[in-house]
């Protein structure tokens, strides 16, 4: 009976022992416990990406200045944009990011420098307080963060011997040269982006907008135009000269007061400059393929060449291709990921086991 005892004890005693180890133990043994572990700033989860040089034509190309946000939500889709413009581009080595950050987060910065660590980059905080009070709910809970208004005060952020710089979002891939879309004849414009004359423009606002005597007045002697704002070409200086930062401000007060839109930072862009932009071919911004900002259903490529990949709306290529959901134009997107998740992390080991194993097989 003591013997009995003794080892019920002993099982016992192990028992805690081993459940102690599964609590306090995982994040060194590698057992998994359903917690997310968040990810050291020394250890990178991107594949490192290859040095891209440039052409016999590139000794006297200017920088081309490239400005995109950067937040660790949306990390992924960063990298793959970059991947894309760099592997297309002819004159990579001229190619100068600037991201625009809300909060300083050691393991993003981290992980350019290792995945990409011959890119061009500075990094520039975007303070939230300026948008503090100025940001009302819309119909997708992404549109609403801080970060997402930066691109209206990028002016005022980058250095100012920037001249001109080219937005562009995080959830795209380029796949033309990029020196095409940076040197587009502006006219004299403030700002370049492929127009959509053929979309219902009045969808944009509310009724209590067309409503308004006043505010109806606003497109007034233009003939406005629907542009999607995650790619533009920006003149910085005639931006900066003509106080649109301010006059989208003001449109976003009277937002808060009278609610005339219901779609984030895009309103107030068309507000101010609809039917004053220089157009853009459409390749270079096929957009929606995220879906709508309500359900992100799967949509079709539309005809025509494609330069530029967009996957604006609510569904982004990196979570459909994760749940193995994907939509058949996420599958474009697949082959600039150079993100390493575990699976990825065993399935490349395993390919390589079973290479070796075919080549110890062929030597007998």
């Amino acid at each position: 009976m003591a013997t009995s005892s003794t080892s019920h004890g002993l099982l016992s005693l192990l028992l805690l022992i081993f459940l102690h180890c599964l609590t306090h133990g995982a994040a060194t043994t590698g057992i998994r416990l359903g917690i997310i572990r968040k990810i050291s700033p020394d250890v990178a989860i991107f594949q490192e990406a290859p040095a891209f040089r440039n052409g016999d034509v590139c000794e006297h190309a200017k920088k081309i200045h490239i400005a995109m946000t950067l937040d660790s939500n949306y990390l992924r889709g960063t990298m793959s944009a970059v991947l894309s413009i760099l592997q297309h581009s002819t004159c990579p080595e001229i190619v100068e990011f600037h991201f625009l950050w809300a909060r300083f987060e050691p393991e993003v910065l981290s992980n350019i420098k290792s995945t990409f660590p011959y890119l061009k980059f500075n990094v520039y905080r975007f303070d939230s307080k300026r948008v503090r009070g100025k940001i009302s709910k819309s119909i997708r809970q992404a549109l609403d963060q801080p970060l997402n208004y930066a691109r209206i005060y990028l002016a005022d952020i980058i250095p100012v011997d920037v001249n001109r710089v080219l937005y562009l979002d995080s959830d795209l891939v380029v796949v033309d040269d990029v020196a095409k879309l940076w040197k587009v004849d502006l006219q004299g414009k403030v700002l370049a982006a492929p127009e959509y004359c053929h979309a219902n423009f009045t969808q944009y606002f509310t009724e209590s907008f067309w409503s308004d005597n006043e505010m109806s007045k606003t497109f007034e002697g233009r003939n406005p135009c629907y542009f999607n704002t995650g790619v533009m070409v920006v003149d910085v200086d005639k931006w900066r000269q003509g106080g649109y930062t301010k006059k989208m401000e003001e449109w976003m007060l009277v937002q808060k007061q009278k609610r005339i839109y219901h779609l984030g930072s895009l309103p107030p862009f068309l507000l101010v400059l609809a039917g004053d932009i220089t157009a853009v071919h459409h390749r270079w911004n096929q957009h929606g393929l995220g879906g709508d900002n309500l359900e992100g259903k799967c949509r079709s490529l539309h005809p025509g060449p494609i330069s530029l990949l967009h996957w604006s709306g609510k569904g982004k290529p990196w979570l459909r291709l994760d749940s193995r959901k994907p939509c058949t134009v996420d599958h474009l997107w697949a082959p600039y990921d150079l993100y390493r998740s575990s699976t990825h992390y065993f399935e490349e080991r395993e390919m390589m086991r079973s290479t070796v194993w075919e080549g110890q097989e062929g030597e007998k």
